[in-house]
């Protein structure tokens, strides 16, 4: 009879190598081949508190770097995606797994209830120009094409109503925020070298075209608001300088205006309410950090308590990926759940101390992994959340002083529960067209996570993070697609990784190897293994004596040419030849007997994301 084997761990690398110090790189070169659009928003708006509806002026710079001509433009109109009907509304209704906080709401809103924005006026250099309105998306016909290297202005005015509060944006959310402002302005889609990305808002992530934005609102006067971009006009709205005891403006009539500034962004997110409770933290050579919240007993000791843990956060991640950018990052209550935007996030703040630390651990990672580097959600979600997810983990593990020696096993578990499933779909999935929401939640975020996880275990975890280092610093604000990273991996660990990237993001095959059979051989032991997956890996393997010593055998594989450091710094390693994936067996052997093996281990740290793990051990029977 066998008897379950706990393994002694001890001599695993430790994941202090994931936590390690940033190192700075040189910037690579121009290259003359890229380029990306630029835009420049200037913007006005009047909101009214009692009907939720505002008036908007938009005057727009946009520079067309691209090699092509411009016949048409698109915006995105994402608040008509909260009335009965929409896409967003009918395919909530329609899939055998609704978001929770979608479900059937939006068909049930009333007039008064719902969003919109809707278009007034649209001139291109002061001539009017047809457009239309199809959904959330304004298809725009061009007076004069926009040539390679030409700027245009699009002056528009439009009208808009905030939505109750659904999925991210909107009004009088389930915690009393008043205003929840994202996505809330007509927005020029993107251009790139694949084309517009005009997606429709049906219920997943975005894209954006980096620019400046200076935005003035003007509101009700009780309302503290806090977001992206920096404050111009603190001073003349009396706005954080009371406590200060600066003398201020008397404000006079019934609205203010704020005004800010956000540079270099591809979005503009604002909230609202009156009664946040505004306070600041200054990190050391890093940004000032804000948060806002309702006025609240219940709230005020974990707010307080997450803000020493915030600037923990900031500093970890200034470490670990690269310095932030910007001198400020909010911190606010509002929205549905979390949600990351330029220099700020929304989330929802009555929650327990550790949840609120996991939310803003995730939302302030996006900073990095979306707002700098901006992948394009629609199409690569895996990366935006995946890394997200990865290196938030991390900082948790860290800050919070959890020690987890693989603080990425639930992404794992839910990964191999997916890959089991039958439900999966491969990674190139558009995040829209996933049959199942859990199916996209589980592949976006724990199957990005494992993605890097799993390329630790691949590389070694000393090279993963230098890789992802180097990867921020030379795909900054630069939309990165999942061949840079690829490409940056390969360049740090020397290493090729196309049959990785290929394998884990584009199909649906699956790693299964397995330990066939352990043969004795008088004086020595021959060790058979199976690659029973289509997924091709390299195999640590560990083997156990009854002697109480340990010995570690490295398979690495043959299309990937080259080796990883060694991960068990308390085993010599023997690297043995190496495995052509065509060859579903491989034979290890071992100069000692059978009966002098307890136990043989597949990737005893578990970072190989093995979907039938139970057959990666063989114990000796007693």
């Amino acid at each position: 009879m066998k008897k379950f084997f706990v393994l002694n761990l001890s001599f695993i690398v430790t994941l202090a190598g994931f936590a390690s110090n940033g190192i700075q790189k040189k910037k690579p070169d121009s290259n003359p081949c890229y380029w990306q659009q630029h835009v420049n928003y200037n913007m006005e708006i009047d909101m009214n508190v009692e009907n939720y509806q505002y008036s908007g002026i938009q005057k727009l710079k946009y520079t067309n770097n691209s090699p092509d001509t411009l016949n048409t433009v698109f915006y995105h109109l994402y608040f008509n995606a909260f009335q009965p009907g929409s896409e967003m509304d009918v395919r909530s209704r329609t899939i055998a797994d609704p978001d929770s906080r979608v479900k059937d709401r939006i068909s049930k809103l009333l007039p008064s209830e719902t969003g919109f924005i809707k278009v007034k006026s649209l001139k291109q250099d002061g001539t009017v120009i047809n457009h239309k309105t199809e959904g959330t998306v304004l298809e725009v016909e061009l007076s004069k094409p926009i040539l390679p290297g030409k700027t245009v202005e699009f002056d528009m005015e439009f009208n808009g109503q905030v939505p109750l509060q659904i999925r991210r944006s909107g009004r009088d959310n389930k915690e009393g925020v008043a205003l929840s402002m994202t996505q809330w302005y007509p927005k020029i889609a993107e251009y790139d070298f694949e084309g517009w990305h005009a997606d429709p808002y049906i219920g997943r992530e975005f894209h954006g075209v980096w620019g400046d934005f200076d935005v003035k609102i003007t509101i009700d006067k009780n309302y503290v608001l806090g977001g992206s971009g920096y404050l111009q006009n603190a001073n003349d709205i009396g706005y954080g300088y009371e406590k200060e005891g600066i003398k201020v403006k008397k404000p006079k009539g019934k609205k203010l205006t704020w005004h800010f500034v956000a540079p270099n962004v591809h979005d503009f997110t604002w909230a609202a309410d009156p009664d946040y409770i505004h306070e600041k933290v200054q990190v050391e050579n890093g940004p000032m950090l804000h948060f806002l919240y309702k006025n609240k007993p219940s709230l005020q000791e974990n707010w307080k308590k997450l803000q020493p843990k915030a600037v923990e956060m900031i500093q970890f991640y200034g470490r670990n990926i690269g310095k932030y950018p910007y001198d400020q990052y909010s911190i606010i209550q509002g929205g549905d759940g979390g949600m990351e935007y330029a220099m700020c996030t929304l989330i929802t703040g009555e929650r327990s101390f550790g949840s609120l630390v996991g939310v803003t651990a995730h939302e302030m990672a996006h900073s990095w992994f979306q707002h700098v580097l901006a992948t394009n959600e629609a199409k690569y979600e895996w990366m935006d959340e995946g890394f997200t997810s990865f290196i938030s983990n991390l900082c948790e593990n860290e800050i919070m002083g959890k020690n987890e020696a693989n603080p990425f096993k639930g992404a794992y578990q839910n990964y191999i529960y997916l890959a089991n499933s039958g439900a999966e779909q491969p990674q190139t999935t558009h995040a829209d067209r996933y049959n199942l929401n859990q199916a996209y939640g589980i592949s976006a975020y724990s199957k990005g996570e494992v993605f890097l996880a799993q390329l630790g275990y691949v590389m070694g975890t000393e090279n993963l993070m230098k890789t992802i280092r180097r990867y921020f610093n030379e795909f900054k604000f630069k939309h990165p697609v999942p061949n840079d990273i690829k490409r940056v991996a390969e360049k740090v660990s020397g290493m090729q990784l196309d049959w990785y990237l290929v394998d884990w993001t584009q199909t649906t095959n699956t790693i299964d190897y397995s330990i066939k059979s352990v043969e004795d051989n008088n004086v020595n032991t021959t060790i058979t293994l199976e690659r029973i997956g289509l997924m091709p890996m390299p195999v640590d393997l560990v083997i156990f004596y009854e002697d109480g010593t340990q010995e570690y055998f490295y398979i690495p594989l043959r299309m990937m040419r080259g080796e990883k450091p060694n991960p068990y710094e308390s085993l010599k390693r023997t690297v043995l030849d190496d495995w052509a994936w065509a060859y579903p067996t491989y034979e290890v052997n071992i100069n000692k007997p059978k009966t002098g093996i307890k136990a043989v281990v597949i990737d005893p740290s578990e970072l190989m994301a093995d979907v039938k793990r139970e057959n990666n051990i063989y114990q000796q029977d007693e």
